[in-house]
């Protein structure tokens, strides 16, 4: 188990948990036995759930836990009242360094509170952000902050460059991604004050760790000219919720307008289609800018979608993640 990537896994919280959870956990060990998990929630549940999947017993283990927070609950309280809860537990198990990372598909706003409550902020980093994985038309980018952040300045924005370079080179294998800020036009006089201050800050960038190419405007998010896009939370999760009603609308009026025979005549065409969009490939959301990783899982992923987000899990910690944000800032002085 030394050289296991220890999960610490909130096993009470999203739709259908803990069997999505035991069940993902079960279909990601069939592609990567290289995880423990410590399973944080309701023994006598996760007994039984494992009990129907007897083949991940020896990756597994479970510390036992009183209370949930449930998804309604207002994160302020959740983060006063939650402290047996099986979301705050597993996360403290990485400030007593007994875990590498927590996965949680649980109450997002609770989440992200009690991270920033144990885990603290990297140095010189003030607000940590929430990254997601988005499809384009060349593989995937990473898109932050998705509602972390409603309000950012420039300083903010060039520590999501920073993040977001060293997550994409944690996830996949390239040395020198393309960043871009999220504008409503491609021209450096456009957009805010902040988001040209930001540009002027990247454009000047004498690290180097990445490519910054400007500005993109949000029809071109999939294009797949860039790797990494930034933007403030509020932009963010409103393109993110914009993008996922699409895709929806999309899917269920091609399903209405496509009668059996072409639906037959085009099934590997519609096959590939329906892969390509398919959320749960792009399951897992990243907490960026502690002192150490928070994925979050969407809380109405099936356990395929839950074990995507255990592949990410694994990446981020296997590619030490934490020390290559720390290499990878920018000084800018806070506002």
């Amino acid at each position: 188990m030394s050289n296991k990537i220890k999960i610490a896994v909130d096993a009470m919280s999203g739709e259908n948990s803990p069997k999505k959870i035991i069940e993902g956990i079960n279909i990601s060990l069939k592609f990567n036995k290289n995880n423990f998990f410590s399973l944080y929630g309701r023994q006598e549940i996760l007994e039984k759930e494992i009990a129907r999947n007897k083949s991940i017993e020896q990756y597994c283990e479970i510390i036992n836990t009183k209370n949930i927070i449930e998804d309604e609950e207002s994160p302020l309280v959740a983060a006063k009242t939650g402290r047996d809860s099986s979301m705050w537990k597993a996360i403290e198990s990485q400030k007593e360094n007994k875990t590498d990372i927590s996965l949680s598909a649980g109450n997002t706003g609770a989440l992200l509170i009690i991270s920033r409550l144990l885990l603290k902020s990297i140095d010189g980093i003030n607000k940590p952000a929430l990254a997601g994985l988005w499809p384009n038309n060349n593989g995937m980018n990473v898109v932050l902050d998705l509602g972390a952040n409603i309000e950012c300045s420039e300083k903010n924005l060039v520590d999501f460059a920073c993040m977001g370079s060293a997550l994409f080179k944690s996830l996949f294998k390239n040395d020198n991604p393309r960043i871009a800020l999220l504008n409503i036009g491609l021209e450096e006089n456009k957009g805010s004050d902040t988001l040209k201050k930001t540009y002027s800050i990247l454009k000047e960038n004498k690290i180097k760790n990445f490519d910054f190419r400007g500005f993109i405007e949000g029809n071109h998010i999939m294009d797949g000219n860039v790797d990494v896009i930034i933007t403030d939370g509020f932009t963010g999760n409103i393109a993110l919720k914009t993008a996922e009603g699409t895709a929806n609308f999309i899917t269920k009026n091609l399903k209405k307008a496509l009668n059996k025979l072409s639906i037959i005549m085009s099934y590997k065409s519609l096959k590939k289609f329906k892969e390509k969009l398919d959320p749960r490939k792009y399951n897992g959301a990243i907490f960026l800018g502690l002192q150490s990783p928070v994925v979050k899982s969407h809380g109405s992923t099936d356990a395929i979608g839950f074990a995507h987000s255990i592949e990410v899990c694994h990446k981020i910690v296997q590619a030490n993640l934490i020390k290559k944000i720390k290499s990878h800032l920018i000084t800018v002085d806070a506002e």
